[in-house]
């Protein structure tokens, strides 16, 4: 997959397609919080993610309090966003599954 940037209206439009995902206010990446009912729940999600972003050589910025997995998505060798963050979060959507309640 290229990792070649995405300009502003790329990124608007990759936005559109992604449920509740936003442009960070601080650097080039975009973000999602996704709550979990428990650790369990959070920790199993953020194992199946690791998975999918090891196959896609392509790993998420990510934190973990309790049932809460906040992550930002940038491809930092291309200096932005690239094609590579918005499958990224397409996969990362699938592993969240209907067990994620997103704030």
């Amino acid at each position: 997959m290229k990792r070649e940037k995405l300009d502003d209206a790329a990124v608007a439009e990759a936005l559109a397609g992604l449920d509740g995902w936003q442009r960070a206010a601080d650097r080039a990446a975009i973000t999602k919080r996704f709550v979990f009912g428990n650790f369990s729940e959070a920790f199993g999600f953020m194992a199946r993610v690791a998975l999918a972003a090891e196959k896609m050589d392509h790993h998420p910025d990510w934190s973990n309090v309790y049932k809460t997995v906040d992550i930002a998505l940038s491809t930092h060798d291309a200096g932005g966003l690239t094609a590579l963050d918005v499958a990224l979060a397409k996969a990362i959507e699938a592993c969240a599954g209907k067990r994620e309640r997103s704030s």
